[in-house]
């Protein structure tokens, strides 16, 4: 799996745990609606970190627990 890939799911992990909609995030976190559904959508090759680490600020988490998830396990990405 691609990187964005694992972002994507792991943000709609996080929504979904927490029954939040991605404009209940973007208000609490500031990152644009838009943002966040390119995000979740995989229209970017990339996400900048800080973008990640207000989504967490958003979601009430630390950036370590986003990332500590079986998605970002080296076998699972590709190089």
């Amino acid at each position: 799996m691609k990187l964005n890939e694992a972002v994507s799911k792991r943000l709609s992990e996080l929504l979904d745990e927490r029954n939040m909609t991605q404009y209940q995030l973007y208000m609490k976190s500031g990152v644009p609606k838009s943002t966040i559904g390119n995000i979740i959508n995989c229209s970017y090759d990339s996400v900048k970190l800080r973008i990640i680490h207000e989504m967490c600020q958003g979601l009430g988490i630390g950036i370590d627990t986003f990332f500590a998830s079986p998605l970002f396990k080296e076998d699972n990405l590709e190089p």
